[in-house]
C-alpha cells in the first residue's frame, strides 16, 4: 500500500503541483481514507520526500536505459531530452522543480544535492564518448563543460515557472552546449538531431 500511495502521489504532484495537491486529493484518487495515508506518512512533507526520491530513481533508470542503447553522444542527449519532455507533460504547465524550490526548499535542496552528483557522472561520460567518437573536440576541459551545462540546466528549471517554456529553453541550452564542444562531424550530427525535434 505504501508503494501505491507514493506512486499515485508522485503522479499527482508532477501533474498538478506539489502545493495544490492535498492528502484528501490523494485519498480521493485512490478511494482510500486519509487515515490510511497517515498510517504510512506522518505529514505531506514526508510523502513529498518519498515521492521525489522515487521519481529521481525512475528518471535515472530511464537515462540508464537510453545510455545502454549506445547511441552516439549527441543522439543520446537528444533522446534523453525527448523522453523527459514526454515524462513531464504537465497539466498545470508549472515546472515541478520550480514549485519544489518555492514551496519546499529543504526537500528541493536534498534532491538537488543527489541530482548534481548523478548529472556530473552522466554529462562527463557523454563528453568522453563524444570525444572518443570524434563528435566533440579533444581539447575540452571536461570538468568545466560539465559544470557549465548543469549550471545552465538547473538554473532554467529553478527559475522558469512554465514547464513548456523551460523545455524550450532547455533545447536551446542543449544546442548551445553541443555547438560549443562539437567538431565538424559533431555539427552535422547536431543539425540532424535538430531536424527531428518537435517542441
Amino acid at each position: 500500500m505504501k508503494e501505491k500511495i507514493i506512486s499515485k502521489a508522485s503522479e499527482l504532484f508532477l501533474k498538478l503541483g506539489f502545493k495544490s495537491v492535498t492528502m484528501d486529493d490523494i485519498a480521493g484518487e485512490m478511494c482510500i481514507s486519509k487515515k490510511t495515508i497517515y498510517k504510512y506518512f506522518c505529514n505531506k512533507e514526508v510523502l513529498i520526500e518519498e515521492s521525489t526520491s522515487t521519481v529521481h530513481k525512475q528518471v535515472h533508470e530511464v537515462i540508464d536505459t537510453i545510455v545502454a542503447k549506445d547511441y552516439n553522444a549527441i543522439h543520446e542527449n537528444f533522446e534523453i531530452r525527448e523522453t523527459f519532455r514526454d515524462m513531464f507533460k504537465n497539466a498545470t504547465d508549472t515546472s515541478p522543480l520550480y514549485q519544489l524550490k518555492k514551496h519546499y526548499p529543504e526537500i528541493y535542496h536534498n534532491v538537488m544535492t543527489h541530482e548534481i552528483e548523478q548529472c556530473n557522472h552522466y554529462f562527463k561520460d557523454n563528453i568522453l564518448k563524444g570525444i572518443r567518437d570524434g563528435l566533440y573536440r579533444k581539447d575540452l576541459n571536461i570538468d568545466i563543460y560539465v559544470k557549465f551545462y548543469y549550471t545552465l540546466i538547473f538554473h532554467i528549471n529553478e527559475t522558469t515557472v512554465s514547464e513548456r517554456e523551460a523545455q524550450k529553453i532547455e533545447l536551446e541550452a542543449l544546442e548551445y552546449h553541443t555547438r560549443a564542444m562539437a567538431t565538424e562531424k559533431g555539427i552535422i550530427e547536431l543539425e540532424k538531431q535538430l531536424k527531428k525535434i518537435t517542441i
